[in-house]
């Protein structure tokens, strides 16, 4: 039997982490032979960490349209240079971040572990910038940074779930200390906004930006968290009246599945209910739906503007 890594994944585990099926791991494992797991005490597989982070550089590259067959067998270094090649128009943009010394410094607190520090200097940037700011500047660009020093190596998966823990944790408190809108104050309620990711969508931080925001402006905002079935948003929707409903999708979903799942979505809610999507699924910018509406971060105060003018009552 194969020795079993300490911190290894289960095959469920790593189909949450990568987007990759069961079947898939399964057939790949005879196919390829990799990946190649071990096995716990009941014989279940066991996938170490580093293959698990080979598995999400293949399923980058699939994504955009590799065949696992060219590239399941290619070495760490070589995946990380295709997904990100030096030079590309997105390495030049990162390296515009990196040049920030404040999102430097938090790189650096994640990759030595020192967590309370990060929380205490991420809320201290909060303070001072205040929460449009700190979410367009410093947690946008950051968690950018993160994705792609994990892509090169030089963070590993729990590293980056270090990141989103301090980040989250620092957000939630930032959100739930702004005051309720209220028709007294002369802000209204509206609109009702449910956020929440699809099926297959683990990642939660862009929707915790896009809360952030959308509170400070006074709309009434309720989180599904993550991966929730498209029946039960639509439930959602009706038992909490929503005028909207805001999905994040990352790079790292398919293309399809994005497509699919919106359409689904649109056909299981009201016509009058909105769908705002935001992320880095580059098919919302070659193909975006007619029936959804794409949007930015910088782009959310305009929405709602407009969203409460046409619904003026």
């Amino acid at each position: 039997m194969t020795m079993v890594a300490p911190n290894g994944l289960s095959i469920a585990a790593v189909e949450r982490e990568t987007g990759l099926s069961k079947d898939t791991l399964r057939v790949w494992e005879r196919r390829y032979d990799f990946p190649f797991p071990g096995r716990d005490e009941f014989g279940e597989r066991i996938y170490p960490p580093e293959q698990v982070e080979k598995l999400r550089l293949i399923k980058i590259l699939m994504d955009r349209g590799h065949r696992p067959g060219k590239i399941v067998g290619v070495e760490m270094d070589e995946l990380r240079a295709i997904v990100r090649p030096e030079g590309s128009a997105e390495a030049v943009a990162d390296d515009a971040y990196a040049e920030t010394e404040e999102l430097l410094h938090f790189i650096k607190l994640c990759k030595a572990h020192r967590l309370d520090e990060m929380r205490r200097d991420l809320s201290q940037s909060l303070l001072r910038m205040g929460m449009y700011r700190f979410v367009t500047d410093v947690v946008a660009p950051l968690t950018t940074m993160v994705g792609d020093h994990w892509a090169k190596g030089d963070l590993a998966v729990f590293e980056e779930h270090l990141y989103t823990e301090c980040v989250q944790m620092v957000m939630r408190n930032a959100i739930s200390s702004v005051p309720a809108a209220s028709i007294h104050a002369g802000m209204p309620m509206r609109p009702r906004i449910l956020l929440t990711t699809v099926p297959n969508e683990p990642h939660g931080l862009g929707l915790l930006m896009s809360e952030a925001i959308l509170t400070l402006e006074g709309a009434s905002c309720v989180s599904l968290g993550v991966q929730t079935p498209i029946t039960e948003i639509a439930k959602a929707v009706q038992v909490q009246s929503a005028d909207i409903i805001a999905l994040s999708f990352s790079a790292s979903v398919r293309p399809a599945h994005v497509l699919e799942s919106l359409g689904d979505l649109r056909a299981e809610v009201p016509d009058s209910t909105e769908i705002w999507v935001g992320g880095r699924s580059a098919v919302l910018v070659r193909r975006p739906p007619p029936t959804v509406r794409v949007l930015d971060l910088d782009e959310l105060r305009d929405a709602l503007d407009d969203w409460r003018r046409r619904n003026a009552n």
